[in-house]
């Protein structure tokens, strides 16, 4: 008997330690690396596409192109807080996802709405800024286009993959969407008249009305917003727990400070100085 008891309590340890094994190998393949990757490599990795002032724009300084904006300020705030060097990756707007789920960048910011669809594939952060969305039009047509149905067969663009184009297919229907990957070939086609308006943010389009005044203007066509397709937020790779927390941290911290409305105000700045 007592050998068949010593038997059995050794199997049961046997059995215990092997489940421990397996529970600690578990742990250790899904442990959270999210933040300790990009400080390991002293690097974050940001992905945007630099078509879309004053959120991410491209200007030449001294000889040297750059990439700045509003989204490009807080993503150094955001480095910095990581104690790591910034790296920009520009590239068009509907890839940025791809770029990321294929670990390609490690974080996307390019006033980007945290969508409910986006959210299946990607985590994100906070929100940022909050978005409300207009008709940019030609200068001479301001007081042209009052509703939608006044948009009946007209040519309306949008940036592909965007909120944009959504609410331009869901509230322009009568009009023909044009989409493009790049949001500056759209407002040269509407100041060349090869389209009638472009749905976009509305700073954006109160950026372009400052910048180019005898160009563009805001149409009276009223857009509403969603509440799931008005903010803007960080993109990161999903189950990104750590990292999430140390962005939401930077960004609370912008918040507070008052650096979020200073940042916004210093792009729309730089644009008008590098228009």
């Amino acid at each position: 008997m007592k050998i068949k008891t010593i038997k059995k309590l050794l199997g049961f340890a046997t059995v215990a330690l092997l489940g421990g094994l397996v529970l600690t190998g578990c742990g250790k393949s899904n442990a959270d690396n999210s933040l300790k990757n990009i400080q390991n490599k002293k690097e974050l990795v940001v992905g945007t596409s630099a078509d879309y002032p004053p959120f991410e724009f491209q200007i030449v300084k001294n000889g040297h192109k750059q990439i700045v904006g509003y989204d490009l300020m807080v993503a150094q705030e955001v480095a910095k807080d990581m104690g790591v060097k910034l790296k920009v990756v520009n590239t068009e707007f509907p890839s940025l996802i791809s770029e990321l789920q294929d670990k390609k960048v490690d974080i996307v910011m390019a006033g980007m709405v945290s969508t409910p669809q986006r959210k299946k594939a990607v985590d994100f952060s906070k929100s940022y800024y909050t978005v409300k969305n207009v008709l940019l039009v030609k200068k001479a047509d301001a007081d042209k286009y009052n509703t939608a149905a006044s948009l009946k067969g007209k040519s309306i663009g949008a940036q592909q993959s965007t909120t944009q184009e959504t609410i331009a297919k869901k509230q322009l229907s009568a009009a023909n969407l044009v989409t493009e990957a790049n949001f500056t070939s759209l407002t040269s086609e509407l100041k060349n008249g090869t389209l009638t308006g472009v749905v976009t943010e509305t700073e954006i389009a109160d950026n372009l009305v400052s910048t180019y005044p005898d160009k563009y203007a805001v149409a009276k066509v009223p857009l509403t917003t969603p509440k799931e397709d008005a903010q803007i937020n960080i993109a990161m790779q999903k189950n990104s727990p750590a990292l999430k927390k140390q962005i939401n941290k930077t960004i609370t911290k912008l918040q507070k400070n008052g650096q979020l409305d200073k940042m916004f105000k210093k792009a729309q700045q730089l644009q008008l100085e590098y228009k």
